[in-house]
Order: structure tokens, then C-alpha cells, then sequence
């Protein structure tokens, strides 16, 4: 079997596992790497180089920067803009709604913006009177627009420009993709606008996501606590927790008022099956609920032991306090790294971990909470399923496809050309990862560009806007995925308003993106 065969072999196997949805994308990513190596396509330094990749390490970097800016409540801070700057009347909120998570996603990538947004877009739908399935949709295609905006808005974003690189052209620089991703963003909410209400279903959701802003006054009528100064400020926070089975607490006497036994807690209030536990004289037991307060420092470092259940973490409660400690570090590590990448000083990767590395020794983050602030799964995907863009170059696989795909269209039209790369691009991302759909095809993109002797450029931006127009299904993105059950959306639901969204991308990577990279 000729190298070329065993490779197609490989990215067929990989794209069925991938749609499966049955093998986690991790274990299919390095699936790949070692299929490469075991058939002897590539060296296993070929093989496994995606795991140290500078690619993958400026991805993961920007996980724990997305961590810092909503762990302090920068993005709490920008969901209250929302609430305070969009009223109540729909097309100004989808609007709002739409620039504020473009913005965020340039800065934080697709799902860090649509998981911070998504509560606060609920709570502004309820109090506006509107269906979320109105505005759930629109905020993550809002999302899928505003990745194009700048070079951290995606992972797609990195992959093209260090392809162009390699290819021997030059790298896009930070802002040079809000050239495309500007007139992507209008186009996006002007659709929304136009025909959203007649496209998007008017249904009641299966599940909402948690209000933050609403947990401290819940919890303070559960357990009726007497009403008093905040319950959640900048400084200080609550946490409920419960007593696990074998604590060393059982037996112990907490009374609301009484400090913990490190002295840094205050318990506020003490229940066993719903009822209120008040006698200093009662012994805790198994079950019991406690509501504990004290500075958030100290409750994330008393309730991650095995004394108590932590319901929900003070990590998370601090999410819905709007700039709160740390906030001012948070966004100065942010636009240090912005300038850092705007100016081009230090290569990506080496911006992005001095600012995550920043984020750790200022304090705004723990260790802890920057290793499980990456997502892994997307980590492990791009180092996965880099050597399979390595593999179509060694083995002639990206000139072979790319052969083929001249072999249809012709040569005398490059236009015809980059149309035929952007419709492959976007019916596999409708599939599979985007991510990994860009990794696949940019050899073949590039290929194809140097077989008819114009530019690199132009087809790797229109490759990376084609990337971004994963409408079509649920499964496209994580974002997509995130707003099903809280939109109350089903499977047949995303294309309505997806593609009319495709084609306006569609349109904009085959004749807007030459005219600004020229062939």
C-alpha cells in the first residue's frame, strides 16, 4: 500500500471515530500520531512533535489567561454591560449581546466567551420576557464571527499563520484578521437581526445554567440567614458545603456565629434535613449542610479537604463578582500579552506563556487552578492531529488531493480553486473539529496555491474564515454544543439560521478575502 493510500487510511479512520462521538477526542488525536508512526509514515520525533509544538503550547497558554480574566470577574463585569446597556428591547440586547462576546472571543477564544456569557444571557432573556431560544443561537454564532477578529480568537487563527510561515510566506500579524473579521461580524448580527426571529425556534428550555448573581440570596432565604451586610463581595464570599461520610467534623459542635476550627471561617448557618440547627450543644453529623464565610483565599483552602463536600466551589461563586480581586492584574496581564503579540517582540508562544507564567506569580491564579483551567481535550487534539498535516506533506498526500481538486476545477480560475478548498473546509468542520478539519487541509490549500503560482495568503485566511462557519449542527463546536439544552434547541434547529451565516462566509472567504491578500 502506497504511502499516499495509508494516509487517506488514516484521516478516513480518524473521521469516522470522530463522528462516532463514541471514542473521546484525545484518544482519536493520539490514535493518529501513533497510526503515523506504527505504518511507518513518519519517524516517531515526526510523530509525537505536535506534543511540543509552539502551537500548541500558545493555545494552552491562552486557556489559563481566559482562566484569569474570569476567575476575577472581568467577564462578569462585561455580562453586567449587557444587562445595564441593552435594556429590554430585542434587537438592541442581540446587538449588545453580539459585539460584547465578539470581543471577548478575540481575546479569550469561541467557548471561554460563550461559557462566561451563557448565564447572563438567560438571566437577560428572563427579565426582557424573551425565549432564550432567541438569543442562545445568535450568541454562539456571534462567537463563531468574533474568532475572526484577531490571532487568539481561535486556534484555527494560530494554525493558518504559522502555515503561511512554513510555507514561506509571512505570518498574519495580531489584528490583520479584524480586516475579515470586522465585515464577518456586521454581516453576522445583520442576519441575526433580519431573520432570526422568523429562523429561531420560541421554546422552553430543558435546563437552565446556574445564576451566580441570584446563588447568595438563595442561599440566604434557604437557610434564612438574617439579612446584613453582602454575602458575596470582592474580598469576602460564602460557600455551602456538606458534611461527607468519616469526617472528622462529626461529632463536632458548629453553631451559626462560631468561627471554624482554624479560626478563619465564620459558620452562618447549619442544617440537617432542611432544618435549622441552632443549639451550640448539637453534634454535627453526616448530611449535616453548613453555609461558611470568610475571604475567598481562605475558603478555597478550607474546603478542598476531605472534612467537607464543597456544593459549590468558592472558585466559582467569584466568577459572579464583576472585578473583583484581581480584576485590574488580570486585564494588565492581558494587555501586556496583546502587546506583546501586536508588535510581534517575542514569538507567540513565548508571549503567551509569559502571560500565563504572570498570571500565576501575581497571585490572580493558583498552580492548581491554571493547570485545570486548559482544556486538554483541545490541547491534545491540535498536538494530536499536527503530525497527520505533517504526514500529507512528507508523503506527497496534500499534492496528490491537490492534484485531484485541479484536476476537477481547472487551472484558470483561482477563484474556482479556493472555492472548491473553502466547500471541503466547511462541510468536514460541520463534522468534525474545525480545528483539526484546518489541520487537514491547509497542506492541500497550500498545495494547491503554489501548483497555480499565486499567493499562499488568500487561500489560508479564506481557509481560516471557511474554519469558522461551523453552523450547520450542534456538534460543529463546542459553543454550539454548550447552548442546546439551556436554548431548549434540537439537532435541525442550527441550520435554519446556519446557513444563510455559511454563505455570508462563504461569499466573504471566495471574493472579499482576495481583495484585501492578493493572489
Amino acid at each position: 500500500m502506497s504511502p499516499v493510500t495509508l494516509t487517506l487510511l488514516v484521516l478516513l479512520v480518524a473521521i469516522l471515530a470522530f463522528l462516532s462521538n463514541r471514542i473521546p477526542l484525545g484518544v482519536v488525536a493520539i490514535g493518529v500520531s501513533l497510526a503515523l508512526y506504527f505504518t511507518g509514515l513518519l519517524e516517531l520525533d515526526q510523530a509525537l512533535a505536535g506534543f511540543g509544538d509552539p502551537t500548541v503550547i500558545f493555545i494552552a497558554s491562552l486557556f489559563v489567561v481566559g482562566e484569569a480574566l474570569d476567575s476575577t470577574g472581568v467577564t462578569a463585569w462585561a455580562g453586567q454591560q449587557v444587562i445595564t446597556r441593552g435594556g429590554e428591547d430585542r434587537r438592541s440586547l442581540l446587538v449588545v449581546i453580539g459585539v460584547l462576546v465578539a470581543v471577548l472571543t478575540a481575546l479569550i477564544s469561541v467557548n471561554g466567551a460563550v461559557a462566561a456569557l451563557l448565564p447572563v444571557v438567560v438571566v437577560v432573556a428572563a427579565r426582557a420576557g424573551i425565549a432564550p431560544s432567541q438569543m442562545l443561537i445568535p450568541l454562539a454564532f456571534s462567537a463563531h464571527a468574533g474568532s475572526m477578529l484577531a490571532l487568539t480568537g481561535t486556534p484555527v487563527n494560530i494554525i493558518v499563520s504559522e502555515a503561511a510561515a512554513d510555507a514561506g510566506a509571512r505570518r498574519f500579524s495580531f489584528f490583520e484578521f479584524a480586516l475579515v473579521g470586522i465585515p464577518l461580524l456586521v454581516g453576522t448580527l445583520a442576519i441575526i437581526l433580519l431573520l432570526g426571529h422568523r429562523l429561531l425556534p420560541e421554546r422552553s428550555p430543558s435546563s437552565l445554567p446556574q445564576d451566580l448573581g441570584e446563588l447568595a440570596e438563595t442561599l440566604r432565604t434557604q437557610y434564612s440567614i438574617p439579612a446584613g451586610g453582602e454575602l458575596v463581595s470582592s474580598e469576602r464570599g460564602v460557600s455551602e458545603v456538606l458534611v461527607p461520610p468519616r469526617s472528622p467534623l462529626i461529632g463536632t459542635h458548629l453553631f451559626p456565629g462560631m468561627a471554624t476550627p482554624s479560626g478563619d471561617l465564620v459558620v452562618l448557618a447549619v442544617q440537617r434535613s432542611g432544618e435549622e440547627l441552632r443549639d451550640p450543644r448539637d453534634e454535627l453529623r453526616a448530611g449535616d449542610t453548613l453555609v461558611l464565610s470568610g475571604s475567598w483565599e481562605k475558603l478555597q483552602q478550607h474546603t478542598v479537604g476531605d472534612e467537607v463536600l464543597v456544593v459549590d466551589a468558592p472558585s466559582v461563586l467569584r466568577r459572579g463578582v464583576p472585578l473583583g480581586v484581581g480584576a485590574r492584574r488580570a486585564i494588565a496581564i492581558l494587555l501586556g500579552m496583546v502587546l506583546l503579540l501586536a508588535t510581534g517582540i517575542f514569538p507567540a508562544a513565548v508571549a503567551g506563556l509569559l502571560a500565563a507564567t504572570a498570571a500565576v506569580l501575581s497571585g490572580v491564579l493558583t498552580p492548581h487552578q491554571a493547570y485545570r483551567s486548559v482544556s486538554w481535550t483541545t490541547v491534545v487534539l491540535v498536538a494530536g492531529m499536527i503530525p497527520l498535516s505533517t504526514a500529507f506533506v512528507v508523503t506527497g498526500t496534500a499534492d496528490a488531493v491537490a492534484s485531484v481538486l485541479l484536476s476537477v476545477v481547472g487551472t484558470g480560475s483561482a477563484h474556482v480553486a479556493l472555492l472548491a478548498v473553502c466547500v471541503l473546509t466547511m462541510v468536514l468542520s460541520q463534522l468534525i473539529s474545525n480545528t483539526a478539519t484546518v489541520l487537514i487541509v491547509a497542506p492541500i490549500a497550500t498545495v494547491v496555491a503554489v501548483d497555480l503560482g499565486v499567493s499562499v495568503l488568500p487561500f489560508l485566511m479564506a481557509l481560516a474564515v471557511s474554519g469558522a462557519a461551523s453552523f450547520l449542527t450542534p456538534v460543529a463546536t463546542p459553543a454550539n454544543t454548550m447552548v442546546l439544552e439551556p436554548g431548549g434547541y434540537r439537532f435541525g434547529d442550527y441550520w435554519k439560521l446556519g446557513l444563510p451565516l455559511l454563505l455570508l462566509f462563504l461569499a466573504v472567504a471566495v471574493f472579499y478575502v482576495p481583495l484585501v491578500w492578493r493572489f
